[in-house]
Order: structure tokens, then sequence, then C-alpha cells
């Protein structure tokens, strides 16, 4: 029994096990569902093309107060002030952050079921809300006349893809002393795309802290500024 057990094993050690690579493919459907509060104000006379400022709010109005993205921005400036443009304010649900295609498929919707004239497609927002306008712009370049992100985080990817934007006329606008957002992202990115964008510039105030949006949506310069531009 002994003689035979080791026969065995000497056959088994002569067996080679070649060895081989297995290649394949996956097709896989993945499919997730969004939803997105969303405050748009309707300029007189609706029927004549329009403009489109999308504006994207910061990580303290998130959540489903719709009333929370009129707080800051254009929706707080057209309390005392008229905008001849729509303004789109969507809300970002708590504990989430902004998601381009999301909120692609949101400007889409907007444009058919408006007069917006395509031509003339404005994107802003401020500290998270500038994080997702860079992302959007980045992610649809062919979309936007202006970007203006205020106090912004800026991902990897726009720091890499910098010129993607090249043809966007570009405002961005930071606080020296912001202890949120650090003021070096605003100023590599500008750093980055001056070196190919048409028409780029980067304010930097001295005296403010994370809040350096206040005094730009407060004040008819940037809406009148944004107005003028028609996508490249």
């Amino acid at each position: 029994m002994k003689i035979k057990l080791a026969l065995l094993g000497l056959l088994v050690s002569g067996i080679s096990f070649a060895q081989k690579d297995i290649t394949g493919t996956i097709t896989a459907e993945i499919i997730t569902k969004s939803e997105l509060n969303y405050a748009l104000h309707v300029p007189r006379n609706p029927k004549a093309k329009k403009p489109l400022i999308v504006f994207l709010h910061g990580s303290g109005e998130r959540g489903s107060d719709i009333e929370k993205v009129k707080v800051h921005g254009p929706f707080k400036y057209l309390k005392n002030n008229e905008l001849d443009s729509y303004v789109l304010a969507p809300q970002c649900p708590e504990n989430e952050y902004w998601n381009a295609e999301v909120l692609y498929k949101l400007i889409q919707k907007i444009q058919k079921e408006n007069n917006i004239d395509s031509d003339r497609i404005y994107l802003t927002g401020l500290s998270m809300g500038a994080w997702g306008a860079w992302n959007l712009a980045f992610a649809h370049p062919e979309l936007f006349a202006a970007l203006v992100p205020i106090a912004g985080f800026v991902d990897r990817v726009p720091m890499m893809e910098n010129c993607k934007i090249k043809d966007i006329p570009t405002r961005i606008f930071h606080g020296l002393v912001d202890d949120v957002v650090d003021v070096n992202y605003s100023i590599a990115i500008y750093k980055k795309l001056k070196t190919c964008s048409k028409d780029i510039q980067l304010t930097i105030f001295d005296d403010a802290n994370h809040d350096s949006w206040s005094r730009v949506y407060d004040n008819k310069e940037i809406y009148d500024w944004m107005m003028k531009q028609h996508k490249q």
C-alpha cells in the first residue's frame, strides 16, 4: 500500500500544469436616479429669447428648503433689482455634492421648456458651488458663454486640462484671507488658464475672508458683464 502511494505521488508530480491568461469583456448598465429641486426666475417678455444664468450655491444651502438657494447670489440680487434673464438655481441634496451630469440634464430640461438663448448661458457659483461650476464647465465647455467661480476649490482635472475652457470668458474671485478655501486654488488655476485663455481675470479682495461673493453678486457690474458675453 505504501509503494502504490509513492508511485502515485511520482506520477502526479510529473504532470506539468501550464499557466494561461484569460481575457474577457463585461457589459454592464448602471442606472442611478438623482433628484434636484430648483428655483427658476422667468424674465419679463419670455416670448423673446433670453439668456440663462446658472447659479450653484455653497454647502450651507444644501437640503430640501428651496428658499435657501435665494439667500446668496443672483436671487438675492433679484429681491431689489431686475435681470432680463432666466436665473436657474438648483439645490444640492443634503450630504451630497454637485454632480456635473445631473446639472447638465437639468440645464437641457430648462432649455427645452423655455425660450433660452443657447449662445448666452452663464455659469457661476460660490464655495462648493464654485467647485461645481469648475467641474461642470470642464465637463461641458461647449455649453457656456461665461464662467464666474467665487471662493472655490479646484480639482486636479481642471488643473490638468486647463485649456479645455480657453474659449469661455472667465472671472475668478477670492478673498485673500479665506480660511475655508485657500486662495491659492484660484491663483493656481488662474496661472494655468492664463497660458491659453482668451479672456480671463482674477480678482483677490485683500480684506475678504470666505465670503468674497456678496460684493460680487450684490453689484450690477457682474451681471452687465455676463449679459455682454456670447458663446464663441
